[in-house]
């Protein structure tokens, strides 16, 4: 939705216990400032359509960060790498359901930036809002 172009891809964190897990993962890479580049099997055929878009990443069946979708390249091995800004954006946490690899995210279907700025402990921790979204308290 923010940010986006009209089409986004997700994907899940595999072998990642969480969001926290994630940040720490990709913290060196981003700290490069040089895009990040992941590997996938084949070049997605509507890939002109995301560039501009994002990489929703999924973990523990929810979504929770973004990252803005620059490109893809051709990579060793005649793989696909799927090029992505230093930069990784909180969303809501809504549910999503597992799937293997990467999947096309319509812009109707991604779920909204978090809101950013605010004094220090302003935001609600994403697990905490999962949770109280799931009570209906937000």
């Amino acid at each position: 939705m923010d940010g986006m172009s009209g089409l986004s891809l997700s994907k899940i964190a595999f072998g990642c216990d969480g969001f926290d897990d994630l940040r720490a993962r990709l913290a060196a890479r981003m700290a490069l400032g040089e895009p990040i580049v992941l590997s996938t099997r084949y070049m997605p055929k509507r890939a002109e359509e995301m560039v501009g878009g994002s990489l929703y990443w999924i973990s523990q069946h929810r979504f929770g960060l973004r990252q803005p979708l620059l490109g893809f390249s051709e990579i060793e091995g005649g793989r696909c790498g799927i090029v992505l800004a230093p930069t990784l954006i909180e969303v809501e946490p809504r549910p999503h359901r597992a799937h293997q690899g990467w999947r096309y995210l319509s812009v109707e279907d991604a779920p909204k930036d978090m809101p950013q700025g605010g004094a220090e402990g302003d935001q609600i921790p994403v697990g905490l809002h999962a949770e109280l979204a799931a009570m209906g308290l937000l």
